[in-house]
């Protein structure tokens, strides 16, 4: 069945002091464009979040979020800037002699100084990598969920103006069968008006019978139709990405329509293809987002 490019995703995950939390959401878009926030601690994984993401996911804009803290006491390191620390307590002494201050000088003031203690974050990056992986996973499977219901509800609600449109086709086709019967009787009665005579050129009412029936025919463009009703019903069934071959179709079924209307010479079949038109372009709309 299609699916919706419409949808929301979030997970959280907390194990041992690290905390993850992944929140994706898509809308419509002609292509695949993904744009991924992370930390930069964790930037190293963005390729291949993006695999995991385009292996699921084939077209949508893709907003992702990614949050990670680590409190892990294996994951962290302080490093002591023991040359910039020195520096400090040199021209702190200097300071001291010059201004007759005292030059008691504690530890703990130095490491308050700016970039004396050095944080690091210390990563297992397999561990990190398959965690995320894991978030990242199950945030992807509530988004394909909720893509895969609304995909549901735009199927059937495509189904059924094809149901629609298909209706109206085989209305035009019963009507377009009387139009060289009707050409007949019409012309039959113009010549011999204009004529005065009941005499008429046989084979002369044949020749423009048969350049009439040229031109009105409507029976090609009536097994297209069929043939893109058929065609729709069955890329709905399909799990493939399939919005942009249904969009296609509907421009094909636009143009047979418009041919249509513009062959046959009758109130009654205008009507219909106006409204075949109306149904077209609410269906075009709902293909805008499939995937």
């Amino acid at each position: 069945m299609i699916k919706s490019m419409t949808g929301y995703g979030k997970s959280s995950l907390s194990i041992n002091s690290r905390e993850y939390q992944v929140e994706i959401k898509t809308v419509n878009h002609k292509y695949i464009d993904t744009n991924i926030k992370m930390p930069r601690i964790i930037s190293y994984l963005e390729e291949e979040i993006r695999k995991t993401i385009s292996s699921k996911i084939k077209r949508g804009k893709i907003d992702v979020s990614i949050n990670f803290e680590n409190y892990s006491k294996d994951g962290n390191d302080v490093k002591i800037n023991t040359e910039l620390a020195k520096i400090y307590i040199q021209n702190l002494r200097k300071l001291a002699e010059e201004e007759n201050l005292s030059a008691d000088i504690q530890v703990t003031d130095i490491t308050k100084m700016p970039d004396v203690l050095i944080i690091k974050n210390v990563l297992d990056e397999n561990i990190i990598k398959e965690e995320i992986k894991q978030v990242l996973n199950d945030a992807i499977e509530q988004l394909l969920v909720m893509r895969e219901k609304e995909g549901i509800k735009i199927s059937e609600d495509i189904l059924n103006k094809l149901g629609q449109i298909e209706s109206k086709v085989e209305e035009i086709f019963s009507l377009s069968t009387g139009l060289i019967e009707e050409y007949v009787v019409k012309l039959e009665a113009r010549v011999k008006e204009i004529l005065k005579t009941e005499e008429i050129d046989k084979s002369r009412l044949m020749q423009e019978i048969v350049i009439y029936a040229d031109k009105c025919s409507v029976e090609e463009e009536i097994t297209r139709m069929r043939s893109h009703i058929s065609q729709l019903r069955e890329l709905i069934k399909t799990d493939e990405p399939t919005g942009k071959k249904m969009d296609f179709i509907i421009q094909e079924m636009n143009r047979e329509t418009n041919t249509i209307g513009s062959k046959a010479n009758k109130l009654e079949i205008t009507d219909r293809v106006v409204a075949i038109k109306t149904i077209l372009e609410d269906i075009r709309e709902q293909i805008q987002n499939v995937e």
